[in-house]
């Protein structure tokens, strides 16, 4: 009986056993540790060799009952396991190996592979975009970490792997075109996951739409300084070359490349070479568009005035009218000239198409001095080195200039010359030592050979209008005469008993004896005659 049960333990068995279990975790998901144990019922047997199988093919063989462990779970390691023990039984070689029953293993993913987006979907260069690496934990491990990384062409972009799973690139340009994806992953387990690579395409936009314009302070080009040109297009992606060219030749006065929708050229210190017609270029790859003419006027300020004065005589009297000329060299018209006397404003003058301007000025004894002037054409005031101006002679100087020049004028002879000069000197005597009683003469006729007469007479101030009231001219000696104009007058203001002239030359008539006859029975005892050569 006894041999009996030995025989019976000892036999074959040739299905599953239970003596043998396999042990395994009932759930497992991507990145777990799977860990084996075939156990046995009882211990008092011995065990020759261990192995354990995977859909029927071995994975492990042991010389003892050890652990089976895969350290990181995939998909792939989905499936039927089971382990097998051959006893070490000497006396019945022939005992076959022990089976445990299999187990069903399934490895359950953590997280889908991700999916790389990009939004917008047509990348426009210059423009944003948005990558997004999709993907999501299972609900049975959503307290699990998981971080993002993004690929071009093999290169990690941003800073790296990043908790969110989405990228911002700023701008697309053409040279970011290529083969994208992105990774996920956790930390633990550690499991990560790539995405399909996407082909990102970025288009460049044309140029279009250019313009040029001048930037310079007030509007206005000043030579000596600086002048900015601006060319700009409104639409255009990636490196856009500029140019800039002048209209007359052609020919590029600057070239600029950037990624930038506007370009400024700076041109230093412009002379007055530089005026012209520009225009502008610009070109992405798409071919060059040109920009309308800009007509660029160069402005010069003026330069330091030249002032000249230019008298009627070597040296200026009281009552002659001089000429202030203020004249700059250069500078863009219209040029506005101001004239002074020792500082003092006398007058301005405008000259609109550049050049000098002159300014008339009647002596009196206060102008002697210095005199300059001023040139304005509002790119700044420039003043002329000063210039004296001295004045001579009295009023009885100027009244024997103004008795030599008349009676020259009309070909007066010498003798006759010093009597009327005589006469005035006399005359200007006598009425300084007798205020009250003013001298008015009657005019004289002074007769030349036959058909012509010189007529003068002689004023007191008190006969001589004022400066402000309309002047009248004594009347003619002769009725016949009496429409004509003096063809001098000389009127001195300076002094209050100066006598004044009024000289007239008249054709006589035929019976000229009788009217000189009656000229001279005017006589008075202040007129000297004498007949004067007609010339």
């Amino acid at each position: 009986m006894l041999l009996w049960s030995l025989l019976v333990i000892l036999a074959p068995v040739d299905g599953k056993s239970d003596w043998l279990t396999l042990v395994a975790p009932s759930a497992v998901f991507e990145g777990d540790r799977i860990d084996l144990t075939c156990q046995k019922k009882n211990n008092w047997w011995k065990v020759k060799r261990v192995s354990y199988y995977k859909d029927g093919e071995e994975l492990q063989l042991s010389s003892e009952l050890s652990n089976f462990s895969i350290q990181r779970a995939v998909l792939s390691d989905s499936g039927t396991y089971h382990c097998a023990v051959a006893p070490d039984w000497p006396l019945f070689p022939f005992q076959k190996e022990k089976t445990s029953r299999s187990v069903r293993i399934e490895v359950q993913e953590l997280f889908p592979r991700p999916v790389l987006t990009v939004s917008p979907s047509r990348a426009i260069e210059g423009n944003p975009v948005t990558l997004t690496c999709e993907t999501k934990l299972s609900p049975q491990r959503s307290d699990a970490q998981l971080r993002f990384c993004f690929f071009r062409d093999g290169r990690a972009l941003g800073s790296g792997w990043s908790s969110s799973p989405e990228l911002r690139v700023p701008a697309m340009w053409s040279g970011d075109s290529g083969s994208y994806w992105c990774e996920a992953e956790t930390a633990t387990p550690s499991v990560r996951k790539q995405s399909l690579q996407l082909q990102i395409h970025v288009h460049r936009v044309p140029v279009s739409n250019i313009s040029l314009e001048m930037r310079a302070p007030r509007g206005q080009v000043i030579e000596g300084r600086n002048l900015v040109l601006l060319c700009s297009v409104t639409e255009g992606t990636g490196n856009i070359t500029f140019s800039w060219h002048r209209e007359a030749t052609g020919t590029s006065v600057g070239k600029k490349t950037q990624r930038s929708l506007s370009v400024e050229l700076e041109v230093p210190a412009v002379q007055e070479r530089d005026a012209g017609r520009y225009y502008c270029r610009a070109d992405n790859g798409h071919g060059p568009i040109q920009s309308k003419v800009l007509s660029i006027l160069v402005r010069i300020p003026v330069s330091c005035p030249i002032l000249s004065i230019t008298a009627p005589r070597a040296q200026a009297v009281e009552g002659d009218v001089v000429e202030l000329r203020c004249e700059a060299q250069r500078g863009s018209p219209p040029i506005l000239y101001r004239f002074y006397y020792e500082d003092i404003p006398l007058g301005n003058s405008s000259a609109p198409s550049g050049g000098g301007a002159s300014f008339n000025l009647s002596l009196t004894a206060e102008h002697s001095g210095n005199y300059s002037c001023e040139a304005d054409n509002g790119l700044g005031a420039r003043r002329s080195e000063v210039v004296p101006l001295s004045l001579s002679g009295t009023s009885s100087y100027r009244e024997e200039q103004v008795t030599d020049r008349a009676l020259g004028l009309l070909g007066v002879p010498a003798c006759v010359a010093a009597a009327l000069l005589f006469y005035c000197r006399f005359h200007k005597t006598r009425g300084r030592h007798s205020v009250t009683n003013a001298l008015s003469l009657s005019p004289a006729c002074l007769l030349s050979f036959p058909g012509t007469c010189l007529v003068v007479s002689f004023l007191s101030l008190r006969d001589v209008p004022s400066a402000n009231s309309q002047a009248s001219i004594p009347s003619s000696p002769s009725p016949a005469i009496e429409d004509l104009q003096p063809d001098y007058v000389n009127v001195d203001p300076g002094d209050g008993d100066v006598a004044y002239s009024f000289v007239w030359s008249i054709q006589l008539p035929e019976d000229s004896e009788n009217t000189r006859r009656t000229i001279l029975e005017n006589k008075d005892s202040h007129v000297i005659y004498s007949g004067v050569k007609e010339m």
